[in-house]
């Protein structure tokens, strides 16, 4: 036997998650039957989408069960095996996050390459954020060659691929925000042309010096797609992948005071799911190998370590403490 150490959902925030709505459950684990895996998960993911599912509502992921363990993409090793396919010492990724192991299907994780790249770079650009980034700018908005891209949140794990990809495929300007003077000085080593601190002045009246924009890639929402729309060249495309503003609001709030613009400027706005896509991550994980190698496609990781810090991690998460991608890293038990 096992023993795993979980992170579960003890109560549905109202606002602001806080500590209290969690609870840290200790578990026993068989041994692997025949097909399954036991993985000792080595890095979890918190992620901004996990807070909708943390709300008792109907939406494209079923909400997190109370009194149960979260989920959520994780890395790990197979620490033992009753799979014909996956080996003891095998790196995987997999969705049973938030907790310190896993017993699985061996169809439910899948064996990732660690010579060239660590483990944990499969959960930011090389997965669900990069692979994000790439279908937000190739299907949704659709950058093209001389295009002006302004991408919000962008020293995220999404929008710091985005900008970087949206390079890649031929935009002469891209523009980023970010919450520091240290983030935006990251998005300028990336190669963003424009890096705009929201923090420092109303992101309006920044972001008028620099457009007309082509594309946005929409992370934040709120006062930033207001911005955007006044900003936006005619035709311009935008590609809604969250709205990080309004996650722990208490209220909805207002939506954006200039939507007529939609129409005068003859404007396209398309959300997205990235799990819609799935077919696409074939053709992403190829050119993302290029670019990684060339060195065209970077990323930073901001971890946490151990298990009893998950929801620290995720708190931060909402309140901008990371650039690049947030990680919980679990270290070996004893």
């Amino acid at each position: 036997m096992t023993t795993a150490r979980e992170i579960h959902l003890a109560a549905r925030p109202q606002g602001w998650p806080t500590p209290a709505d969690f609870r840290t459950v200790d578990t026993e684990l068989a041994d692997p039957g025949p097909g399954e895996v036991l993985v000792r998960n080595t890095f979890i993911s918190v992620d901004p989408y996990m807070r909708g599912r943390m709300n008792d509502v109907k939406s494209y992921v079923p909400p997190f069960a109370l009194d149960a363990v979260m989920d959520g993409g994780a890395v790990g090793e197979v620490i033992a095996s009753g799979s014909d396919t996956l080996q003891v010492g095998d790196t995987v990724l997999h969705h049973a996050g938030w907790r310190t192991h896993a017993l699985l299907p061996d169809r439910a994780v899948r064996k990732v390459d660690v010579s060239q790249v660590p483990a944990s770079a499969y959960l930011g650009a090389l997965g669900m954020p990069g692979l994000t980034a790439y279908v937000g700018l190739t299907r949704i908005a659709e950058v093209h060659e001389g295009d002006t891209v302004f991408i919000s949140g962008a020293a995220g794990a999404v929008g710091s691929a985005a900008g970087q990809i949206a390079k890649q495929l031929g935009a002469a300007k891209v523009i980023g925000s970010a919450g520091s003077p240290e983030k935006c000085a990251w998005l300028t080593e990336l190669g963003f042309d424009v890096a705009l601190n929201y923090k420092e002045a109303p992101i309006g009246r920044q972001l008028r010096e620099h457009g007309p924009v082509d594309v946005y890639f929409d992370n934040v929402g709120g006062d930033h797609l207001e911005a955007a729309i006044f900003a936006m060249a005619d035709h311009g495309r935008i590609a809604a992948c969250g709205a990080i503003a309004d996650y722990n609001a208490d209220a909805p709030s207002p939506g954006p005071r200039n939507m007529m613009m939609l129409v005068s400027k003859r404007l396209t706005l398309r959300g997205f799911i990235v799990t819609d896509h799935g077919d696409a991550a074939s053709e992403f994980y190829r050119r993302a190998g290029g670019w990684v190698a060339d060195g065209s496609l970077q990323w930073r990781e901001t971890v946490v370590d151990g298990i009893d810090h998950a929801v620290d991690a995720f708190l931060g998460l909402h309140r901008g403490d990371n650039t690049g991608k947030m990680l919980v890293r679990l270290q070996p038990t004893p």
